[in-house]
């Protein structure tokens, strides 16, 4: 007879990856990096279970987008108060929250659950070329 594999937390090793987004389209690059955090790269992957491994993606200031969505692309968030509706470009977020763009982009692709908020941790997004994660010897993901 034949059983059924079940992941047990004691079988999971999580490996850190990191993603250079220079030049890289914005949604392409997320949802690779969504199925990275859900752990889908992996043959243990359950749906039910945090499997996945670390991302941390370097030069967010420098993605690229298609189209005109640089300028038609708006980002929405709302105070709770009345009249406290608050709109900002893509562009215009490049410019003063680089790192937001990506970790929006990916949020939106993974689970809105407690599974979701916990991989989320796992995504680690830096303006710049450097990140203090050296320690933990990350191999370079390609997407």
């Amino acid at each position: 007879m034949y059983r059924t594999y079940a992941t047990r937390p004691v079988d999971i090793e999580r490996k850190w990856y990191v993603v250079d987004a220079q030049g890289k389209t914005l949604g392409r690059m997320a949802a690779k990096i969504a199925a990275v955090l859900k752990g889908k790269h992996k043959p243990m992957y359950s749906p039910h279970m945090d499997v996945g491994d670390f991302v941390i993606v370097v030069n967010a200031d420098k993605i690229a987008v298609t189209g005109n969505k640089m300028t038609q692309k708006v980002y929405y968030r709302h105070s709770g108060y009345h009249g406290g509706l608050t709109e900002i470009m893509l562009k215009d977020q490049l410019v003063r929250f680089p790192a937001r763009a990506v970790e929006r982009a990916v949020w939106g692709m993974l689970p809105k659950n407690r599974l979701g908020r916990r991989l989320y941790t796992k995504l680690k997004v830096y303006a710049g070329p450097d990140h203090p994660h050296a320690a933990q010897q990350p191999e370079v993901l390609e997407v």
